[in-house]
């Protein structure tokens, strides 16, 4: 029988600590082995039992949350997963904690229906099945039905080779997921101030995008923001995709521009990578670059496909560099990526073929 990953739950809501338990052990390959009120409850119960992941709130009493994780990382680093409320200041706090290792951000539970549980109890553990593999650096159990995974066939048709429309304007397509924001980080501070069209999904929940796009818009040449639906595609400017929406390149005459929209979910997520890479297949094509960097899962692996048969360049982060190598590791199975690249070396190879006519 295969180990339980082992989780170890810090909030103050007795509710939340009660609901988030729950959620997990409904999965029978994970184990809730303690939970703490306030970090110093938890640092006293890590002396004893030492999980292999840690569920952390920011906004605590006594001792804050990013206070412990800077604490937690820099003396016993352990994959740790934010769980936050979706207010401004609890949002600003937990990109704060990614950047100081978190593994990734996640919403609090609310009370949700029967259908809208399975679906966060799925997400929510697919997130700690990670958690429990990601690399981490110094610095009752009820069944209910899931939504079928749909593919992105459930948001716009397969590319034709009747749509293909000429242009040579260059748009770059990237998705990410555990790990990106750093990645993410990386990769756009690399581009110059004139770069070429940049589209991004980054699985994460509402609110917390654009608090992202605001603080990589700070310390970015180029300009970055969240998506808004019928935004142009400019040079010198990368949109993300808002959390819970998906976002599709469009074009009318010689102008690119985006689809911000809900529609169903695909593979279980919105927005999904795969959904912004075909519809950059299918009204960029060859004029495209598809980037698919670390995360869990395999949302973007078809999707950079498509690019590619499209004649897309395509890239997928490697191992080494990933946090989680889940991803790019199935765009790899496919075939799907033309070249694989250490994180650092993705964007000048990007800027490269953008610059070929």
């Amino acid at each position: 029988m295969a180990k339980k990953i082992r989780v170890m739950i810090v909030d103050d809501s007795a509710l939340v600590r009660m609901t988030l338990k729950e959620l997990l052990e409904a999965d029978g390959s994970i184990e809730v082995v303690a939970t703490a009120a306030d970090p110093f409850h938890a640092a006293r119960k890590l002396k004893s039992e030492v999980p292999d992941v840690i569920t952390l709130d920011v906004e605590m009493p006594r001792m804050d949350g990013l206070t412990f994780l800077k604490k937690i990382m820099s003396q016993h680093p352990i994959p740790v997963v934010i769980v936050s409320s979706l207010t401004e200041n609890s949002t600003a706090t937990a990109l704060n904690a990614l950047e100081f290792g978190a593994v990734e951000v996640v919403a609090k539970p609310r009370l949700l229906s029967n259908e809208t549980w399975a679906d966060t109890q799925h997400r929510l553990c697919e997130i700690i099945k990670a958690a429990a593999i990601a690399k981490v650096n110094r610095k009752s159990a009820v069944s209910f039905e899931v939504r079928p995974k749909l593919s992105a066939d459930a948001v716009l048709p397969k590319r034709t080779s009747k749509s293909m429309i000429k242009t040579t304007e260059k748009v770059i397509a990237v998705g990410a997921s555990t790990g990106g924001t750093q990645a993410l980080r990386v990769f756009l501070e690399a581009f110059p101030a004139d770069s070429p069209g940049i589209l991004i999904v980054q699985h994460m929940p509402e609110v917390f995008t654009k608090s992202f796009a605001n603080r990589l818009n700070g310390t970015c040449k180029i300009t970055v923001k969240e998506a808004e639906d019928g935004d142009i595609v400019l040079r010198g400017r990368a949109l993300i995709a808002p959390g819970n929406h998906h976002m599709l390149l469009k074009r009318s005459g010689a102008q690119y521009y985006v689809e911000v929209q809900q529609g169903p979910f695909v593979n279980r997520l919105r927005p999904s990578v795969d959904v912004l890479f075909r519809s950059t297949a299918t009204f960029a094509g060859r004029n495209s670059v598809g980037v698919l960097l670390t995360g869990m899962g395999a949302d973007g692996a078809k999707g950079l496909l498509e690019m590619k048969e499209a004649g897309a360049v395509t890239v997928a982060q490697n191992e080494k560099s990933c946090v989680v190598f889940g991803m790019p590791k199935e765009a790899i199975k496919l075939g799907a990526a033309d070249e694989v690249l250490t994180l650092t070396d993705i964007a000048p190879f990007v800027l490269k073929v953008a610059a070929q006519s």
